[in-house]
């Protein structure tokens, strides 16, 4: 174990892992602390889709980014990822969603993205077990899938081939010197990243960090049966909306044949036992889009918990609280249903601010210190 690493880094989901193997690759000593499995928690109960967002230029030109280093993490292992390059099919259900759909293509299309607006004739040429009736839709070509569990952990070995050390224990308090341990002992480091998602709160409850809860259901394996992930237009207002339950029609086909089916939202909760009323209501919604597959067979349901900022974009950067017990903390946390689109891109730019090297974007907007309240409310006796 280093004696004194660089950077410890707390959690190795696929956000903590990223963050590791890029502050290796830029030569500092790396700790990594986890204190459950590697790539468990929202790692292991998202979706895995890489996806071009663009609610607001910012998510954008971070998902853009993102997708670009995820294209050559892949390449050459795309088999170990379970990368499938399928695209992602935006559906629209009526008149005034392909309007939606027309501005999305326009946005994208005007920062290169690859996208082609369809009528319902080519929709359903594309997919057709999709329910009758549907307006059209957008297809984003470039959009891809993972399984982010074996992403994390290619991730963390690469950051151990470059010296990073793992270390199976839990953090229970951060200090401007390091971080105490729940085996009794502490790590003393240059720097102290929180990559922890939820948990993040119980070290710093001063961020602006809210749980929302999610379901994911998998089915038997039904090869072909569609090729794209199909995501309702309206998926953008439930991701995006400030409280209440809500569900969306999100299908993905995985390369084992099997389909993944989202998604649902809801907020200030924090544990993963099932809602099997809120099940219910998500299967019955992806039904109205595709009506055969209230006949196919489901195996398993599980739930994550997503941790979500009050703007919707991530905390990358040092914390901005004045206390002398945050100083040396960094952030990289909140990336709610984004945390696997976004890992490598958010990692690329925790590592420029560690190492006072040009950003490939324009890091101002993911700042924490974007929310004042922080500044002043971390606890003196944390």
């Amino acid at each position: 174990m280093n004696c004194r690493p660089d950077a410890l880094v707390i959690g190795a989901g696929i956000v903590g892992a990223a963050c590791a193997a890029e502050l290796a690759a830029c030569g500092l000593t790396v700790t990594i602390v986890e204190r459950h499995v590697v790539g468990g928690g929202a790692t292991a109960a998202g979706m895995g889709h890489l996806v071009v967002m663009d609610d607001n230029p910012a998510e954008l030109a971070l998902t853009r980014y993102s997708l670009e280093l995820w294209r050559e993490f892949v390449a050459g292992r795309k088999q170990q990822n379970e990368y499938s390059p399928c695209g992602t099919l935006w559906i629209a259900a009526d008149a005034e969603e392909m309007a939606a759909a027309a501005a999305k293509q326009a946005t994208l299309a005007t920062h290169g993205i690859g996208c082609e607006l369809l009528d319902a004739a080519a929709l359903y040429r594309l997919e057709p077990h999709l329910r009758p009736g549907l307006a059209g839709g957008l297809r984003v070509a470039g959009d891809a899938i993972v399984y982010p569990p074996k992403s994390a952990a290619l991730l963390l070995a690469q950051a151990q081939q470059r010296g990073a050390q793992l270390l199976s224990d839990d953090v229970l308090a951060i200090d401007a010197q390091g971080v105490t341990l729940a085996s009794g002992g502490r790590i003393d480091a240059g720097l102290v990243l929180v990559a922890n998602g939820v948990a993040c709160a119980q070290l710093l409850p001063e961020l602006p960090i809210q749980p929302k809860k999610g379901h994911v259901v998998v089915t038997e394996r039904y090869p072909d049966f569609i090729r794209h992930q199909l995501v309702e237009l309206g998926y953008i207002k439930s991701a995006h909306a400030g409280s209440g339950d809500s569900v969306a029609f999100n299908l993905q086909p995985r390369p084992t044949g099997q389909l993944l089916i989202g998604s649902s939202r809801q907020f200030d909760r924090s544990d993963t036992t099932l809602d099997l009323p809120m099940v219910s209501r998500m299967l019955a919604h992806a039904a109205q889009f595709v009506p055969q597959l209230a006949q196919l067979k489901a195996i398993r349901c599980w739930s994550g918990v997503r941790a979500a900022s009050p703007d919707g974009l991530p905390l990358l950067g040092p914390h901005p609280g004045l206390q002398p017990n945050r100083t040396n903390v960094w952030l990289a946390v909140g990336h709610e249903g984004l945390g696997i689109t976004t890992a490598l891109a958010s990692a690329r730019l925790l590592a420029a601010q560690i190492t006072a090297q040009a950003a490939a974007i324009d890091i101002l907007p993911y700042l924490p210190a974007r929310f004042p309240a922080i500044i002043d409310t971390a606890p003196a006796h944390a």
